[in-house]
């Protein structure tokens, strides 16, 4: 594995217009676009935001049958990040030691690496602003981003 920046999938390149003009990689798989189904241990919050967010990624056509564990991660780590803020919220950034010392909140620990993981498959799925960004609509795709915005609506 050589170091560097990941590959950017061909499908992407296309709707960036490739301005680097490097080649495309023709034999790229292609899975077939689809709503997987979602996993089983998804549950409550997660399950929720996975039914959301699946519907509105296949409606644009950035979901896939093989998509189904890079989205549970995402709803999943989202559902922790959900519930380490209401923990945070009820006690606070500080706690005290078992020595009774003020120390930081375990629960913010958690929001922090939930957040992180987040962040990192919005961006898998262009659905951060910055990878939103890079990307331009089909000819057929509505004008203002109105698709590209329902994502973090709701």
């Amino acid at each position: 594995m050589t170091a560097g920046r990941k590959p950017k999938p061909t499908a992407l390149k296309l709707v960036t217009g490739n301005p680097g003009h490097r080649p495309l990689n023709r034999k790229e798989p292609k899975p077939e676009a689809a709503i997987p189904e979602c996993p089983e241990f998804v549950q409550g919050e997660a399950r929720k935001t996975w039914h959301k967010v699946a519907r509105k990624l296949h409606r644009i056509g950035l979901l896939t049958e093989i998509d189904d564990m890079a989205l549970a991660v995402l709803c999943q780590s989202w559902a922790e990040y959900l519930e380490a803020s209401a923990k945070l919220r009820e006690t606070g950034m500080l706690v005290k030691s078992p020595n009774g010392y003020p120390m930081m909140n375990p629960y913010l620990a958690i929001a922090n690496q939930a957040v992180k993981k987040v962040r990192s498959l919005l961006a898998e799925f262009g659905m951060s602003p910055s990878s939103r960004s890079r990307i331009a609509a089909a000819g057929n795709a509505p004008s203002g981003g109105g698709e590209w915005m329902e994502l973090l609506e709701d």
